[in-house]
C-alpha cells in the first residue's frame, strides 16, 4: 500500500471514531466569549465522571487482576504515545512518593521514549516494531500487567506492545475511549469508556485525557490498598524526605494513633521516617527495629502486623 493510501485508509478509519468527531454543541468557538467559551468546557469536562461509571464493574475487575499478580512479585506496566503515554508515565512517576514502592514496580512508557514527554516525535506511534521491543526489553513474565492507552484505540505503537505483552504472559488492559476497537480486542480485557466528541474536534488531551487520568488514579490507588500500602485512609507507606512530608507524617501519625506531636516526632526519628512503622510501633507498644521486623513477616499489611505484635 503507498503512503497515499495508507493515510485515506486512516483519513476513512478516523471517521468513524468519536474521539474525531466533531461537537454538534459549539460549532464555532471564535464566536463565543471567553466567559462561555470557559463555561462551555467545564460543561464538557463534567460529562467524563458519569462516562467512566458505566465502566467501573470493569475498572474493579481490573484492579483485582492487578493487585493478585503484584502480590506475587509482579509490575503494573502503562504504554500508550503521546498524551496517553504521558498520563501513564506521571501515574507511575507519583507512586514512589504516594505509596513507597520502588520506581521498578509501576513503569510508564511511551512511543518515541523519553524525548516523547516533552515534545512529539514524528512517527513513534506508527511503529509496531518499537512497541514490541519496548515490551521486550521489560522481560515480561506471567505476573506482570500492561496497560495499553490509546484515546482512538487504534495506535499501532500500542496495540504491538499489548500483542508482545500477551505473548509474553503478562496480563494486558487495552483502555481507550471509542468502542469496538482494535486496542481492546488485541488485550485480555478491553475497557472502553466514551466520553464523546472532543470540545476543540479530534484533542484527545481534553475529555479523553481527563478520563484516562481519573481511571489511572483509580486503578494505581486502589492496587495499592490491596497491597496495604495504606492504613485507614492515610498514606502511611511514605518516607519523610523533606519538611512538608515530616509534618505531613507526624499529622498521620497523630491521628492514626491518638499521640502527641511529641511522641509523632520522636517515634518517626527512630523508624526513619517511615510512617506504617512507627504506627505500629506505637499501637502494639514494641521498638522501632522490631515494628519494622515484624511488618516483613505480615508482608507489609499494618492491620494484620498490629494484632500480631499487641499482646
Amino acid at each position: 500500500m503507498s503512503t497515499s493510501e495508507s493515510i485515506a485508509a486512516i483519513r476513512t478509519e478516523l471517521g468513524t471514531l468519536t474521539t474525531e468527531s466533531s461537537n454538534s454543541r459549539y460549532p464555532d468557538l471564535g464566536a463565543l466569549n471567553t466567559g462561555e467559551l470557559v463555561a462551555a468546557m467545564n460543561s464538557e469536562d463534567a460529562l467524563v465522571p458519569s462516562a467512566i461509571e458505566t465502566a467501573l464493574p470493569t475498572i474493579a475487575g481490573i484492579i483485582d487482576e492487578i493487585a493478585r499478580r503484584m502480590h506475587d512479585g509482579g509490575r503494573l506496566i502503562y504504554v500508550g504515545a503521546g498524551t496517553p503515554g504521558r498520563m501513564g508515565i506521571l501515574d507511575a512517576s507519583e507512586c514512589p512518593p504516594t505509596f513507597g514502592t520502588d520506581p521498578s514496580l509501576v513503569v510508564g512508557v511511551i512511543a518515541g521514549g523519553t524525548k516523547a514527554v516533552n515534545q512529539a516525535v514524528e512517527n513513534a506511534e506508527d511503529s509496531e516494531a518499537a512497541g514490541a521491543a519496548d515490551m521486550a526489553a521489560l522481560n515480561l513474565n506471567g505476573n506482570d500487567s500492561v496497560i495499553g492507552i490509546a484515546a482512538s484505540g487504534r495506535t499501532p505503537y500500542v496495540i504491538a506492545a499489548i500483542n508482545a505483552a500477551r505473548a509474553r504472559g503478562a496480563f494486558t488492559v487495552g483502555f481507550s475511549c471509542n468502542n469496538n476497537s482494535p486496542l481492546g480486542a488485541a488485550a485480555h480485557t478491553s475497557l472502553e469508556i466514551e466520553v464523546g466528541p472532543e470540545f476543540l474536534t479530534g484533542s484527545t488531551r481534553l475529555k479523553s485525557g481527563t478520563c484516562q487520568k481519573l481511571v489511572l488514579n483509580m486503578i494505581s490507588t486502589i492496587v495499592m490498598v490491596r497491597l496495604g500500602k495504606t492504613y485507614k485512609n492515610f498514606m502511611v507507606d511514605l518516607r519523610a524526605t523533606n519538611d512538608k512530608l515530616r509534618a505531613r507524617s507526624e499529622r498521620t501519625l497523630m491521628r492514626a494513633t491518638g499521640c502527641d506531636a511529641g511522641t509523632a516526632a520522636n517515634t518517626l526519628l527512630e523508624t526513619d521516617g517511615h510512617v506504617k512503622a512507627a504506627i505500629l510501633a506505637i499501637m502494639a507498644g514494641i521498638p522501632a527495629n522490631a515494628a519494622a521486623a515484624l511488618l516483613e513477616q505480615n508482608h507489609g499489611f499494618l492491620p494484620a502486623a498490629i494484632s500480631a505484635g499487641t499482646p
